[in-house]
């Protein structure tokens, strides 16, 4: 095979691995291969104006195709700036593929400008990193970066890339890469054992996560938890693992407090746990939440999460819909006709409870908040049919309320803590779906985090539409530092000034009109209808700045 320069070679090999789209934003030491991706045919560089925003963008079109995604960032400085926006990927197990440019083997002696291990800054935040040195072995490190980026459990892998590596003449051959199947059923035996550790418990409850998503499992996991008449809350889930109209749905566990867990499973005697860790919150339970009696299966792709913080009954290195395919069936056929009555009881007093609650209480009773009214008229006039990102964080409940997560793929919630996701994951998602209807949802504050996403939208055409939940603070740390106050007796106090975004006033509908999108700000509930239908006739991105 004829030689080129490696940094041609490169972009065939992304090209190959259907890596077509690259996101970014470029730096002196990368400029020969963005030159090369300039050049290239069937390739797209999504610029962003800074490395926050691009690894944003990223993750939500990862997350939106359910496959790999394409992430360039600039040298140590650039990957500084991206590493917080990478851990949400390393912790929700986002396929990207990061690679950052830097100046040259041949400098390594001479601690220059910009040096620095790129590859010890972005060990802890990705599943692999490596740096390339041999001009001959760039694509076969580039293969082995994405297989182990799409082998569950998937993460974000980074690859340093020095210039003069990529500027040397390289002849490997262009492969796509192997990715092995990881579709594993466990075996007749185990399932055995898990059906029988669970089908006795009078108050069984289900723990998942996004490996259920992530392996397509959500009838079967349905149907194996009609069969126990289980409760299903989902463990830092940010993908529709269940229909939330579910009747056996309880939702979010939380992210922040053990004992709120705690609450949730400490009664139950039978625990099956689906492609999540317990637990994941910030300040998590010690000791095990769970009973002492209390028979526990932990499923999952990923064996390091099994048994990772509390012992279990039995832990099965199990594909969830392989697994939860076979316990559905061993169940199915094994139940006894009391425990088959008993759990159908339990459905339908969940059923029973769904529907009262449903219910309208009265005339007076509608929220006519703003917010509401925006959201009751965008479900309205959608009919539910468009792509959710939610970063509204303390409005999420109400943006679940009105637009609730029912069908995989229409709804990604953040993840992982960090701030800034909404705006650009909902970038990445209309890139990946531009068909669809995709409006993001931020807070004020972590919007501003990642506001240039706006300009990345305006330049590339990407149509999606943006809401600020505007309460001029960081209101979760209100939240956060309340309970604080009660867990240590702690008289209630103004809450810190730096918890406060008021002063000065943020002009957001002017500020994204600043970066090229046109926007609206909503301060009583008459303009909120007004806005639904502004953002909905308006032919590009749109932002909605709504006063709460």
């Amino acid at each position: 095979m004829e030689a080129t320069p490696g940094r041609e070679r490169l972009i065939e090999q992304f090209k190959a691995d259907g890596l077509t789209v690259m996101f970014g934003n470029p730096g002196t030491v990368e400029q020969g291969f963005l030159d090369a991706a300039d050049a290239a045919e069937d390739f797209t560089y999504v610029l962003a104006l800074q490395e926050t925003v691009a690894a944003g963008i990223a993750d939500g079109y990862a997350r939106a195709t359910g496959g790999a995604a394409l992430l360039q960032l600039h040298s140590g400085v650039g990957l500084g700036n991206g590493i917080g926006m990478l851990y949400q990927s390393l912790r929700g197990h986002t396929p990207l593929v990061v690679v950052a440019g830097d100046a040259g083997v041949r400098y390594d002696a001479m601690d220059a400008q910009m040096a620095a291990d790129l590859v010890a800054m972005a060990r802890p935040v990705t599943k692999y990193a490596t740096r390339v040195t041999d001009p001959n072995s760039l694509l076969r490190t580039i293969r082995r970066a994405v297989k182990i980026a799409l082998t569950p459990p998937r993460g974000p892998v980074f690859v340093a890339l020095p210039m003069d590596v990529l500027d040397e003449l390289n002849s490997e051959p262009v492969l796509p890469t192997t990715v092995p199947l990881t579709d594993v059923a466990p075996s007749p035996a185990s399932v055995g054992r898990a059906a029988a550790l669970l089908a006795g418990a009078e108050r069984p409850v289900i723990l998942v996560g996004d490996g259920v998503s992530l392996a397509g499992a959500q009838n079967e996991l349905a149907a194996v938890a009609e069969l126990l008449g289980a409760d299903v809350y989902e463990v830092d889930s940010s993908e529709v693992n269940i229909a939330a109209s579910h009747p056996l749905r309880r939702g979010q566990t939380g992210h922040m407090f053990g004992p709120h867990s705690k609450e949730l499973v400490q009664d139950a005697d039978g625990v099956l746990i689906v492609g999540t860790y317990v637990f994941p919150e910030v300040f998590p339970e010690l000791a095990s939440p769970f009973r002492a009696d209390a028979k526990v299966v932990h499923i999952d792709l990923n064996a390091y999460e099994i048994a990772k913080n509390h012992p279990v009954d039995l832990g099965l290195a199990a594909d969830p819909r392989q697994a939860l395919r076979a316990l559905a069936g061993v169940l199915d056929r094994e139940l006894s006709p009391q425990r088959r009555a008993a759990a159908a009881a339990r459905l339908d007093r969940r059923a029973r409870e769904r529907a009262l609650a449903g219910r309208p209480a009265g005339a007076g009773a509608q929220d006519e908040s703003p917010m509401a009214v925006f959201l009751r008229t965008l479900a309205e006039r959608t009919g539910g049919d468009l792509i959710v990102f939610d970063e509204a964080l303390t409005t999420s409940p109400l943006v679940t309320r009105y637009l609730p997560a029912e069908r995989p793929g229409d709804y990604h919630l953040t993840r992982g803590g960090s701030l800034g996701v909404g705006f650009p994951g909902a970038v990445g998602a209309k890139l990946a779906h531009p068909g669809r209807l995709v409006v993001g949802f931020s807070g004020d504050g972590g919007s501003m985090y990642t506001y240039q996403a706006l300009w990345t939208a305006a330049r590339h055409g990407v149509h999606a539409k943006f809401v600020v939940c505007n309460n001029r603070k960081y209101r979760l740390l209100d939240d956060n530092i309340a309970e604080y106050w009660r867990e240590r007796s702690i008289p209630e106090h103004d809450f810190p000034g730096s918890f406060d975004l008021s002063r000065p006033e943020i002009d957001f509908a002017g500020l994204a009109r600043s970066l090229g999108v046109a926007g609206t700000r909503v301060e009583k509930p008459e303009e909120a209808v007004a806005a639904v239908g502004r953002m909905l006739s308006h032919a590009g991105p749109f932002l909605v700045d709504i006063q709460i």
